[in-house]
């Protein structure tokens, strides 16, 4: 019996979090490096391999202009490998190198405004397709509206200190007019400790209230705890204040232009404020986390899984920017330096830099998978 409970443990886990997360991933994956692989294309550079997942290949096939399509066993990313590359991270194999600088299909061969164009792709393809996700999601579905009633007051939160009432509408936040409860939502939840002026109509009449968020731990429908800035009111649950918005494609793109721009710019200040000490890397989430969300989030349906893919896809766009060695953003650097001083980077400073990045890049998976593990077990 112990036995045909671990298979239908393990059956569920598999079905339930690892099915989710390998489609997350491998959305958000191929369409980073297929930025590379066109805009290489694009650029003449020959494309030897495109590889989802790294380590031993399990299946793959060769297209006609010589590049191996293949699907490796360790799915925790992917690759695009270029002719003249030693590695998997574009360094040119240094034997080769008088050959190669004469052949224009190589990418060690291109000018710097190539290579900086193929680099950067990638990147801007993982925003591009949080757009398309996001934009995508808004023109089948709509957007739910929810009017900015406030339908209670929490007990000695910072909305109750200010002054709310329940039955108050909010119109505008420091005097920029808001269309929902969720962008209200949104404007607090990035102004911790900042006094926000809220502008609300209350019976026919209105009147500005001075009110700054706190940090409270909320807690969602399968546990997750997260931080973030609140005022303490709670939103109207009457059907009359609800509505779904349709939107016409400007429209849509317009607001996944803007979600995304949003998801980019928090992920980036949380980044900057654990690296400065003023805020706590409790909330870095490692392959476990995002396995554990995918799995939650098929459980609302495959629309909920592509939102999911979209955001992380936004969040892998700007961390690739970072400028790390083994990065996108740091192979950037490099060319930016190259194209300013006229000359490459040596070799050799490329190679430490890359194994300095790569150390750093392992050094945060270990970290966020230890939290992971000790984050499960604590539940």
């Amino acid at each position: 019996m112990d036995l045909i409970g671990n298979l239908a443990s393990s059956s569920f886990w598999l079905v339930s979090y690892f099915v989710p997360f390998v489609f997350v991933l491998a959305i958000i994956v191929f369409f980073h490096e297929l930025g590379h692989f066109l805009v290489a294309r694009w650029c003449e550079v020959e494309v030897t391999a495109f590889s989802l997942g790294f380590g031993p290949e399990l299946f793959g096939i060769t297209d006609r202009h010589g590049t191996r399509w293949k699907v490796c066993a360790i799915p925790l990313g992917g690759f695009v490998k270029f002719l003249g590359d030693r590695n998997v991270v574009s360094l040119g194999d240094s034997s080769l190198e008088a050959h190669v600088q004469e052949r224009r299909a190589t990418f060690v061969g291109a000018s710097v405004s190539r290579r900086l164009a193929i680099v950067a792709a990638g990147p801007i393809a993982s925003f591009l397709l949080a757009v398309c996700i996001f934009s995508g999601e808004f023109m089948l579905f709509g957007r739910q509206v929810t009017l900015a009633r406030v339908a209670e007051v929490r007990p000695n939160s910072p909305a109750a200190t200010a002054g709310f009432l329940p039955g108050d509408i909010v119109i505008a936040v420091d005097n920029r007019k808001i269309d929902g409860f969720n962008e209200l939502i949104r404007l607090v939840s990035v102004s911790p400790g900042q006094t926000l002026k809220i502008t609300i109509d209350r019976q026919g009449s209105r009147s500005v209230l001075d009110v700054a968020p706190a940090i409270s731990e909320v807690k969602d429908a399968f546990g997750n705890v997260t931080r973030i800035a609140q005022i303490g009111l709670g939103r109207s649950a009457a059907p009359d204040d609800t509505k779904i918005e349709r939107l016409g494609p400007v429209r849509a793109i317009e607001l996944a232009l803007r979600q995304t721009w949003f998801i980019a710019d928090q992920t980036l200040q949380y980044l900057f404020k654990v690296f400065v000490g003023r805020e706590s890397a409790d909330q870095l989430g490692g392959p476990i986390k995002i396995a554990q969300i995918s799995g939650q989030a098929a459980t609302f349906g495959f629309a909920a899984l592509l939102e999911l893919a979209g955001i992380l896809s936004a969040t892998v766009g700007l961390i690739n920017l970072l400028p790390i060695p083994a990065l996108d953003g740091g192979h950037i650097l490099f060319y930016a330096i190259e194209a300013g001083r006229g000359r490459p980077v040596s070799q050799n400073f490329q190679k430490w830099g890359m194994r300095t990045g790569l150390v750093l890049v392992l050094a945060l998976m270990i970290f966020t998978t230890v939290s992971d593990v000790v984050r499960l077990s604590a539940t």
